[in-house]
């Protein structure tokens, strides 16, 4: 954790934003953090919290909402052990309570910085999204209009990549248990002089807990890459996924039991990169497809392609100004009622400044400021502004203060409805983008070379959010941007390394929210989590505390309220793991127990999660 902290306080003095941190967390993974790497402060101002690949491992996970279950400020919802049914409660991840429309979400995903999502109806769809061959994924708590556009919080997954020395190297690992589960998966990396290359893929099945609750996960992902001299590069990224799940159904009711939602899609990205020193950046160019079945339903195509430009430039003494372009188009199709969207099409250049100042006894000022603009070829144009402040004394200490503004907007959802209800006409095409006022204000304090305490204070206020009504609220069936809500908060987390072998985490968020019903945002949510290792046994320990909650996603008809709630609940898991050499220097034998008391909760009521379950296998490497 002191190796991130000097990272930290060096990212100020010679700020060069995310990229500066980044660069050294392959050393941090050494220490063996439970629960999450840790968290980084940009420097303008804005919060974001890393889990890396050891995360992964240690969390036994094998998707998304496994691997950020215990992530402080996220909230995740979910029927099977493996697969997620549809975008909504059957497998979904929440930021802060954002995120929870539906159709339509206010927070989206991204893979190397490249959205991916269901294109149509605007919400992320895990599936899409695995995590073996990560690196780490990047939580962003709160609109950053310096990082990504047209959302109020994000996920990115960082694809791993080789090293920077010549050779090969690789990790392979199965296992199974409970449920019929099985889980395969594989990752390749190598350089030979100025050629890298990464290859991941994986396969994961399962019977379910309950009837119906099957589901099955299969992708691959490769990289490639070429350095043409000291200064430039060049990469390309594909990714093809292809899963199943189906609905377990309500166990009270049996409403939806055996349904099926069947997705693939794929992604393709060619990134440009440079580094002069006094300027670094990179272009890429990409496409991706996808396509959701629900049977019984209705069949969802989506196609995006587009452009994502930034360039960093340190034109004076701790200056550093940042600035680029992100050009996103869309289109849809969903079948059998004969849709096919518009391209839907959001230019959004920005630029952000940012000065660091030595102040005295120690101390650095960084004030930043920038702006995000928007023009969409079919709604109203946007602006969103942001500003920051970073108060920090040497490697012990930072303040800061944050404001920024995110801006969501109707995506092809919108004229979806208004094709299945005819009477809304073509009133989306007069909505305006939902916005969010973003404050916060944080701390981090490095205590001790192996103690480290973040907290942060925010507050959200939600405007515009775009519902459709029926007379008598309105006049005649229309689209309009009635609604209105605030959510504010904290968090808490601290990181102790009690010795070399043995670290500990403790996180907690508090919510409270204007909107009484608002889903997925339980007032209080405590993680824990402790890794230890003694001679070849590897142990990780990780629990959750998690208040009553209201749960469904939020309609987008006006007047509808959520009235569906879950109770709280305590669950814990532990992974243990012998080291075997002869496996290879990573190589282990390792057991893994989830809900390790037998705890009931549930995430929908009528879908109760699996009780005590299992799984054993292997890992090797060379």
């Amino acid at each position: 954790m002191r190796k991130s902290a000097i990272a930290w306080a060096t990212a100020l003095a010679f700020p060069f934003s995310v990229t500066a941190q980044t660069q050294t967390l392959d050393a941090v993974i050494v220490t063996g953090s439970p629960v999450i790497e840790g968290n980084s402060t940009d420097t303008f101002a804005s919060f974001r919290t890393t889990v890396s690949a050891q995360q992964i491992e240690d969390l036994n996970a094998v998707d998304a909402a496994a691997a950020l279950r215990r992530t402080p400020g996220v909230s995740i919802s979910r029927f099977n052990p493996v697969g997620s049914f549809g975008g909504e409660e059957g497998g979904a991840v929440y930021i802060r309570g954002m995120g929870t429309s539906r159709p339509g979400s206010e927070i989206k995903t991204y893979i190397d910085g490249i959205p991916f999502y269901m294109g149509v109806w605007s919400h992320p769809l895990l599936d899409l999204l695995p995590i073996n061959g990560m690196d780490r994924l990047d939580v962003y708590k709160g609109p950053q209009p310096q990082v990504f556009g047209n959302t109020f919080g994000a996920i990115n997954l960082v694809p791993k990549r080789a090293s920077s020395q010549d050779g090969v190297r690789g990790d392979a690992s199965v296992r199974g248990g409970s449920f019929g589960t099985f889980i395969e998966q594989a990752d390749l990396s190598g350089r030979s002089g100025d050629f890298d290359y990464s290859l991941a893929q994986g396969y994961a099945t399962s019977d379910g807990h309950r009837d119906d609750a099957d589901g099955r996960l299969a992708n691959v992902m490769g990289r490639v890459g070429y350095r043409f001299n000291p200064q430039w590069s060049a990469s390309v990224l594909l990714l093809a996924v292809d899963n199943t799940a189906r609905d377990p159904g309500n166990a009270d009711t049996g409403v939806g039991q055996g349904d099926r939602y069947d997705t693939d899609g794929h992604l393709a990205a060619l990134t440009v990169e440079h580094d002069h020193g006094w300027a670094k950046g990179s272009i890429k160019f990409y496409e991706n497809s996808g396509k959701a079945v629900q049977k019984p339903g209705l069949t969802s195509k989506f196609d995006m392609y587009g452009v994502r430009w930034r360039e960093d430039f340190k034109p004076w003494s701790g200056g550093l100004v940042s600035t680029g372009l992100d050009v996103d188009s869309l289109s849809g199709k969903v079948s059998p009622v004969g849709f096919k969207s518009r391209q839907f099409t959001i230019t959004s250049p920005f630029v952000s400044v940012s000065h660091s100042t030595e102040v005295g006894n120690g101390w650095t000022l960084t004030p930043s400021v920038g702006i995000r603009s928007y023009q969409h070829n079919q709604l109203a144009n946007e602006v969103a502004p942001h500003a920051g402040v970073i108060l920090a004394h040497e490697d012990s200490l930072a303040l800061r203060a944050n404001f920024s503004r995110g801006v969501n907007y109707p995506g092809i959802d919108a004229a979806v409805l208004s094709h299945l209800i005819s009477a809304l006409g073509t009133s989306w095409r007069s909505l305006d983008a939902e916005k969010m006022n973003h404050k916060e204000v944080g701390l981090t304090w490095y205590a001790s070379p192996a103690t480290t305490l973040d907290v942060a204070f925010f507050d959200d206020d939600v405007k515009d959010r775009y519902v459709f009504a029926f007379p008598p609220s309105v006049p005649a069936p229309a689209f309009l941007n009635l609604g209105s809500y605030g959510v504010q908060g904290s968090e808490v987390m601290v990181q102790h390394k009690i010795s070399s072998g043995w670290s500990v985490f403790g996180g907690w968020t508090w919510l409270n929210s204007s909107k009484s019903d608002l889903p997925y945002a339980p007032r209080s949510n405590i993680s824990v989590g402790t890794n230890w290792r003694g001679g070849p046994f590897r142990v990780s320990f990780d629990a959750q505390n998690q208040s009553r909650m209201t749960v469904l996603g939020q309609a987008r008809a006006d007047g509808s309220a959520n009235t569906s709630k879950v109770g709280g609940f305590t669950v814990a898991n532990v992974r243990v793991g012998y080291a075997l050499p002869a496996l290879g220097s990573r190589g282990e034998i390792f057991a893994a127990v989830e809900n390790i008391f037998d705890r009931k909760y549930e995430f929908r009521s009528g879908y109760r999660m699996p009780g005590i379950s299992a799984q054993v296998g292997l890992k090797t490497s060379f």
